[in-house]
C-alpha cells in the first residue's frame, strides 16, 4: 500500500451527489489522490461537445411555487453548479422561449458540468413566461432558471 489515507465519508458524499444529481460520472483531484465515480444511467451524446451526457437531474425538489396575481408561478432552479445552455447546440433554436408551453418531461435546458451535460426537463406542464438563466453562462444550485404559469 502506499500510505495514501482516503477519506471513506468524502467518497460517500461523492457517491450521494452522482446519484442525488444523476450524473454520469463525477472525478476530483486532492492532494495527489484521484477519485472517480460513475453513474449507473445510461450516457446520452450531446451535441455540445463529444462527451457522455447523464440523463436529467431531478428538479422537483427545486421547483418552488409562488402565488402571483395573475396565476401561479413556479420557478425552475438549477439543479447543480454548471453553464447553462438554452439550446441542444450553438446552431440549434432553444429548448423553449418565452410564450412556449411546456408539458412534464419536456426538456427546457442544460447543464454542463465537469464535460458532462444533463438535460433540464420540466416537473410540471405551464406557459414559459420568464428565462432569467444566461445561456452559456454559469449556474450555481438554486439559481432560477425558467419560471412557468402553470396551466
Amino acid at each position: 500500500m502506499s500510505g495514501i489515507e482516503i477519506d471513506l465519508q468524502q467518497v460517500k458524499e461523492l457517491v450521494r451527489l452522482v446519484e442525488k444529481y444523476g450524473l454520469a460520472e463525477l472525478a476530483i483531484e486532492e492532494g495527489g489522490v484521484s477519485v472517480v465515480v460513475k453513474g449507473v444511467s445510461a450516457p446520452v451524446q450531446s451535441p455540445h461537445a463529444p462527451v457522455e451526457a447523464a440523463p436529467s437531474p431531478a428538479i422537483s425538489e427545486a421547483a418552488e411555487p409562488e402565488e402571483e396575481e395573475a396565476g401561479n408561478l413556479v420557478t425552475i432552479e438549477s439543479p447543480m453548479v454548471g453553464v447553462f445552455y438554452r439550446s441542444p447546440s450553438p446552431d440549434s433554436p432553444p429548448f423553449v422561449d418565452i410564450g412556449d408551453e411546456v408539458e412534464i418531461g419536456q426538456t427546457i435546458g442544460m447543464i454542463e458540468a465537469m464535460k458532462v451535460f444533463s438535460e433540464i426537463p420540466s416537473e410540471i406542464a405551464g406557459v414559459v413566461v420568464e428565462i432569467p438563466g444566461q445561456n452559456g453562462k454559469l449556474a450555481r444550485q438554486g439559481d432560477p432558471l425558467f419560471r412557468l404559469r402553470t396551466k
